[in-house]
């Protein structure tokens, strides 16, 4: 998220983001430092059986300390890289600004469950869930949707309810408060005092009180179009379509001829279902409200599903279009995580009425849903390519020794450097020079044919012959060093691994033992070689993948 976001900066820079809701994943759940946070008593038994047994785990492992912690985590991903492209904002701006105040039902909770500590906290830190500005010519209207969502319920929910039911009362006043701040602002004014700053004659002074003319041009400020945002969803008949966009669900195929989408199309369409402190959609009349109390709804924008939905609600809404907003997350159930790009035009005169007058009241916005990598394609690809990696080291190793290649591990062995397929078997030649008493590598290779020749005779009984003589009735090698009855070395000054190689090489079974030893002494050869050459080329993977996730 953090690297996805970071591009979104670079390449978009958008004035304003704002976020609809769910910040956190169990922020409902996090006790408060101060306040009750408890379940109240008329929500027994309504959690889910999986839930109840892990609430007295949440209640101890996860607190105010908690918290704070995802609350600084979130600050680092989506505060700290904020100006990473520069914090100059677009024409007619005010400055760049960052609105995450909306809560969603992971956030608080929903309905008459949400308790007001947790709700405190979360607008102590990120502002009131229900506000109104100015952006583009247009005014957004920020809903706290999940606490409006309380009222009706047979529970007093009067002190849950309040914020959203006063500012939605007071909507019609604030949105022209706002609008006439911002036409001030654009043509240069102040920002509205109830007496001006300046000097005047007494008797040309106008004690006319300028609040009151405040109020006056207020009143007569026209009505920006108008954009509602809300975490849930408005209320839509079961079965409506959520268009092509959806990722999870298609639409169903039109018959032929069809030009309309199909209804009922229930796998992509948005399920209308509730239970333990969510709801899919709001309720009916619920949304039929908010759409007139606000006024002049043009586009609704929502979250809480994770995926994208388009649909066009019905008269009572007032035909009002609405787009679920798909998550940023890949962690949400969705291949590729996206965000919407809104796009605002509606230039104004000096008493702010447009410029541009259109049929479609939508003209002045255009919507452009923006897709993430598919991170979990991404994830499976990385696996591929390392099981592809470990079997290529591996088949290497393994013929290693049948093609003479060059070994990535520093062998222990001895005898592995040879590039003779003999050599995984030591040779009289190969240690003979190291005994005492050798000289050259030729009088080695000569004292090794005839010792090869002296222990047969001794174990057939026949003369020594090739200069090898009996010194106290035993036979004598090269050196003048007495052999064994069994045909081993016997060799004074030998060094132990020398004597165990002679002993393990020569005997009855010296055939068989060869075979053995030299199976045995390739498998540890591939083994080395294929652990080695997969633990170098892992700590070069691991250091160049943080490098990139750290300064990318």
């Amino acid at each position: 998220m953090r690297r996805a976001y970071i591009s979104l900066q670079k390449k978009l820079h958008p004035d304003t983001l704002y976020f609809l809701g769910d910040l956190f994943d169990g922020g409902r759940e996090w006790k408060t430092a101060h306040g009750n946070s408890e379940d109240p008593a008329w929500a027994n038994g309504q959690r889910p059986s999986a839930e109840k047994k892990m609430v007295d785990t949440w209640g101890k492992r996860y607190g105010e300390d908690y918290w704070l912690q995802e609350y600084n985590r979130f600050g680092r991903i989506f505060y700290g890289h904020w100006n990473v492209a520069g914090a100059t904002a677009g024409a007619w701006q005010r400055g760049r600004k960052v609105i995450s105040s909306l809560p969603g039902n992971h956030d608080l909770g929903f309905g008459a469950a949400i308790k007001l500590p947790i709700r405190n906290r979360f607008e102590t830190y990120f502002g009131e869930g229900n506000r109104v500005d100015v952006i583009g010519n247009h005014t957004f209207v920020s809903v706290d949707a999940v606490s409006l969502s309380a009222e009706g319920d047979s529970v007093d929910t009067k002190a849950i309810t309040a914020p959203s039911d006063a500012f939605l009362a007071a909507i019609q006043a604030a949105k022209r408060k706002a609008v006439a701040r911002e036409i001030r602002f654009q043509n240069g004014m102040s920002e509205g005092t109830s007496n001006a700053h300046k000097v005047e004659e007494l008797e040309k002074a106008d004690f006319t009180s300028q609040k009151e003319k405040h109020h006056e041009e207020v009143a007569h400020t026209p009505d920006l179009p108008t954009i509602l945002l809300t975490h849930v969803p408005l209320y839509r008949p079961p079965g409506t379509p959520c268009g092509p966009k959806r990722e999870k669900y298609p639409p169903i195929p039109l018959p032929e001829g069809q030009t309309t989408p199909v209804i009922p199309d229930d796998r992509n369409a948005l399920s209308i279902a509730k239970g333990w402190q969510y709801q899919n959609v709001l309720g009916d009349q619920d949304s039929i409200s908010l759409i007139k109390k606000i006024g002049n709804v043009r586009h609704v924008f929502s979250g809480d599903d994770h995926d994208y939905c388009e649909v066009f609600h019905d008269d009572q809404k007032e035909n009002v279009k609405e787009i679920t907003v798909k998550s940023m997350s890949w962690a949400m159930g969705v291949r590729k995580p996206g965000f919407l790009l809104l796009s605002l035009w509606n230039p104004l005169d000096a008493d702010g009425l447009p410029l541009q007058v259109t049929k479609d009241p939508r003209a002045s916005m255009q919507t452009h849903l923006c897709l993430l990598p598919d991170q979990i394609g991404i994830l499976i690809r990385y696996g591929v390519l390392v099981f592809i990696t470990i079997t290529t080291l591996i088949v290497r190793a393994m013929l290693m020794p049948r093609l003479n290649l060059t070994p990535f591990s520093a062998s222990s062995d001895p005898y592995a450097a040879s590039k003779q397929e003999d050599s995984f078997l030591p040779t009289q030649r190969n240690y003979s020079s190291r005994l005492p008493g050798s000289s050259t590598s030729s009088t080695s290779s000569n004292n090794s044919a005839n010792m090869r020749g002296a222990t047969s005779r001794a174990r057939a009984g026949s003369s020594p012959a090739n200069g090898y003589g009996y010194q106290g009735g035993q036979p004598q090698n090269g050196y003048g060093r007495p052999l064994s009855e069994a045909g081993t070395y016997s060799v004074k000054g030998m060094s132990q691994f020398e004597k165990e190689l002679a002993e393990r090489y020569e005997g009855d079974s010296g055939d068989k033992r060869r075979r053995e030893v030299r199976q045995e002494t390739v498998v540890q050869r591939i083994f080395r070689e294929a652990w080695q050459s997969v633990w170098r080329t892992t700590w070069v993977v691991v250091v160049v993948f943080l490098y990139l996730c750290r300064y990318n």
